[in-house]
């Protein structure tokens, strides 16, 4: 049986297109990496479609490709790195199944985005922090599963929440629920019924499966639903802001603001990446990179349904008078940027051109993992690298995040460059590569290793490169599962 033929048994004739113009769509990234038309997509509407599917690709060799997100690409995650793959699109799973606010958990399904998430928990006086200002197309446990970091980090218990218990089917095409959700039955409104809420994320048994899922890019296995933890929205929210003419500056502040456990959202941007989110345009964010400050460093409180007025009063003053000993003036609005717009523009999701195209019309993200305090080493070495190689350092931005309750910090570097432009595009693939490798020199960790990072990152540890090639052979023994990333093979 022909391959169209195989697949529409499986997924049904109106689910499976191979035309060259999707085709094309589908292998359209931002990134430097190799890439390839897939052979075909499929969309997948259910979880016992998704195992079928996965059974096919094991029985005739066919690589397969998951993905949740509408475009743009910007990694080469979610696009083919061999030929002849299947691309398995699961926009179309996209219900919020279960919303309990006793127990401030949601379980969705990989095609809900931000703002359908949103509307969701709103209806029940629920929210969930987001990633910076995300594609309005972006699935959110694409996102979480990614460890793309949240805004708030004090929601973060362990280095994954909000994740909590998935329902996969690995490269084998054995399907199950991790973690509390592993106790059974296989079957979530028998679970609820017995109020079981899918909270506990270890397990089932000695190992916590889920674990084996975040950052893989799909090499693993596909989700098919995640439970996450969500949180009641606050009845009073602030952000306050803070200028500096050196990131260094903040760095004190930050930590001990970190320490009192009193802030909500806490990041840190350089003016370049404030001009790019609060402009619609290249010529608004021209504008605004000559008024707003070089760096500014944001802090959330809010105030909960228990005295919220008292907590929000005594958070705030707190905060207000750890950054006046280290030097700074935390208020609500910094040279004509209003803590109250930018919260608003962070936590939408960027509609139309991505926000980070704007300036000039693609991009390149550099971002690891590090410590605050070494963050001056990275900004002077990537600005040295951009310098010798002729980029204009003042279109780099830069932002900083907090992890885990402040024990990691995400670093993120981004070189916009015209995609028309031959020179501009050679020069920041020069720049972008010889960053990444500078950044790990200098022990900046790729916690999620896209592209040559993954060579990068895993060279420096053969035992654990070892080990992910065993666990990998295991879970996925015909390498089936987006092959090419990782460079696990």
């Amino acid at each position: 049986m022909a391959m169209r033929e195989c697949l529409e048994s499986i997924v049904g004739k109106d689910n499976v297109v191979d035309d060259a113009e999707s085709l094309a769509l589908y292998a359209e990234n931002h990134s430097f990496d190799l890439h390839f038309n897939p052979r075909c997509i499929v969309r997948a509407e259910s979880a016992e479609t998704v195992e079928a599917l996965v059974k096919w690709a094991n029985e005739t060799g066919t690589p397969l490709t998951p993905r949740s997100s509408g475009g743009p690409k910007l990694r080469g995650d979610s696009v083919p790195s061999v030929p002849e793959a299947v691309v398995v699109d699961l926009r179309g799973m996209d219900k919020v199944l279960n919303i309990n606010r006793q127990q401030r958990m949601v379980v969705i399904q990989p095609g809900v985005t931000y703002r359908a998430l949103e509307e969701a928990l709103a209806a029940q006086n629920m929210t969930m922090a987001s990633s910076l200002k995300p594609k309005a197309e972006k699935s959110v446990l694409t996102d979480i599963l990614e460890n793309v970091p949240r805004l708030n980090p004090m929601i973060q218990w362990n280095f994954f929440d909000p994740l909590r218990c998935v329902e996969v089917t690995w490269g084998d095409g054995n399907r199950m629920y991790t973690g509390e959700a592993a106790g059974g039955p296989m079957d979530l409104e028998t679970q609820w019924a017995k109020q079981a809420w899918q909270v506990q994320y270890m397990g089932p048994w000695m190992l916590d499966y889920y674990r084996l899922l975040t950052a893989a890019q799909g090499s693993m296995g596909i989700v098919t639903w995640a439970s996450l933890k969500a949180a009641v929205k606050p009845l009073i929210h602030r952000l306050y802001l803070a200028a500096a003419d050196d990131a260094s500056e903040l760095e004190d502040f930050v930590y001990k603001a970190m320490w009192t456990r009193f802030p909500d959202e806490v990041f840190i941007l350089n003016g370049c990446r404030l001009a790019n989110i609060m402009g619609k345009n290249h010529d608004e964010i021209v504008a605004l990179r000559r008024i707003f400050p070089r760096w500014v460093v944001a802090v959330g409180v809010a105030g909960r349904e228990l005295i919220p007025e008292i907590r929000f009063e005594a958070r705030s003053k707190d905060l207000i008078d750890i950054a006046q000993k280290n030097g700074l003036d935390l208020r609500e609005g910094v040279s004509n940027l209003g803590g109250a717009s930018l919260y608003r523009e962070v936590t939408t999701p960027s509609e139309g051109v991505y926000w980070k195209d704007l300036y000039l019309g693609s991009h390149q993200d550099l971002f690891f993992l590090t410590k605050l305090d070494k963050a001056g080493f990275f900004i002077k070495a990537v600005r040295e690298i951009a310098e010798d190689a002729g980029y204009p350092t003042e279109d780099i931005g830069i932002y900083i995040q907090p992890k885990h309750l402040g024990s990691s910090y995400h670093m993120e570097f981004t070189f916009p460059y015209d995609p028309n432009s031959a020179g501009q595009v050679a020069r920041t693939k020069k720049v972008f590569h010889a960053a990444g490798a500078a950044v790990s020199d200098l022990g900046g960790y790729y916690s999620r290793p896209y592209g040559s990072w993954a060579g990068i990152q895993l060279n420096k540890d053969a035992q654990s490169y070892m080990a992910l090639k065993r666990l990998q052979r295991i879970f996925d023994p015909n390498g089936v599962m987006n092959p090419g990333k990782l460079f696990v093979q």
